[in-house]
């Protein structure tokens, strides 16, 4: 199994590709400064994603995905399914007039829900996603899918925006923090922003290593060491050992996972 976490700025996408020519994208968050999902997938000649996640209906989560869908066949789409496509057209209408791409991810949520009867054969791969319901919860954040991809004993946590209510309100849940408890790479919420933050996940969740997608901006999770107090850290190959890796300062973080091998991290792939 082979991860990318992808430099998209304030945003996010990330795509796991599987031993058996298998491929998720979760978010389609684009860089005004290049990179895009849909131009990826072009250069490397995938148009099937058999799992396409969306974990927030924010802008920075869906800015490229009417590309994506224009380009590739997507097998199965998850959201949070217990939030409508009107209700998500009226909040982001608060905001202002829809861009185009916020309608293309309301369609999704309005075309592409339908029953699966043949999940794709992932490799081994395992995805298991877990959401706040509406309307205990009437955010977007706080309604994020919290998405846990897992494959060979390696566990990869994507939470999307969650925030600490909706943190505390998941915490409740038996199974999630069974899967929390084997997170190796947790990927923090709302791109390191405070808000994003809750101390009582890890009193449920020991990882080696806290990535964080951001632009420019030093969130005070960072600066204070938040996150990493929380992470037992990797070592480099020059003897560097580090708890928190940031696209800032990384680019698109990759991660290997050779069955019946460790995994290894490579930056700026």
């Amino acid at each position: 199994m082979e991860v990318r976490i992808f430099d998209v700025s304030h945003g996010f996408c990330a795509m796991v590709a599987t031993d058996n020519g298998g491929l998720a994208v979760i978010d389609c968050g684009h860089d005004n400064g290049g990179f895009r999902p849909s131009n990826y997938l072009r250069e490397i000649g995938w148009n099937q994603v058999h799992h396409l996640i969306i974990s927030n209906y924010d802008q920075d989560h869906v800015s490229d995905i009417r590309n994506v869908l224009t380009y590739a066949n997507v097998h199965v789409f998850h959201r949070n399914g217990s939030v409508s496509p009107e209700y998500i057209r009226q909040l982001k209408l608060q905001s202002g007039p829809l861009t185009d791409a916020m309608s293309a991810a309301i369609s999704c949520a309005a075309n592409m829900v339908h029953p699966v009867l043949y999940m794709p054969d992932m490799g081994g791969v395992e995805i298991k996603t877990f959401c706040n319901q509406y309307p205990a919860f009437a955010d977007t954040n706080n309604l994020s899918l919290v998405t846990y991809v897992r494959f060979d004993g390696l566990t990869i946590l994507f939470p999307g925006d969650i925030e600490r209510a909706g943190w505390e309100k998941l915490l409740l849940n038996a199974e999630f923090r069974l899967w929390l408890s084997r997170v190796n790479v947790f990927v923090a919420s709302h791109h390191g922003r405070q808000t994003g933050y809750c101390a009582e996940v890890f009193s449920h969740c020991s990882p080696d290593i806290i990535v964080i997608s951001d632009k420019e901006i030093v969130h005070s999770t960072q600066q204070h060491n938040l996150y990493a107090q929380h992470a037992s850290g990797l070592t480099w190959p020059s003897g560097v050992r580090r708890q928190v890796l940031t696209t800032r300062s990384d680019g698109t973080i990759r991660i290997s996972k050779p069955r019946g091998s460790n995994y290894l991290v490579y930056l700026n792939q």
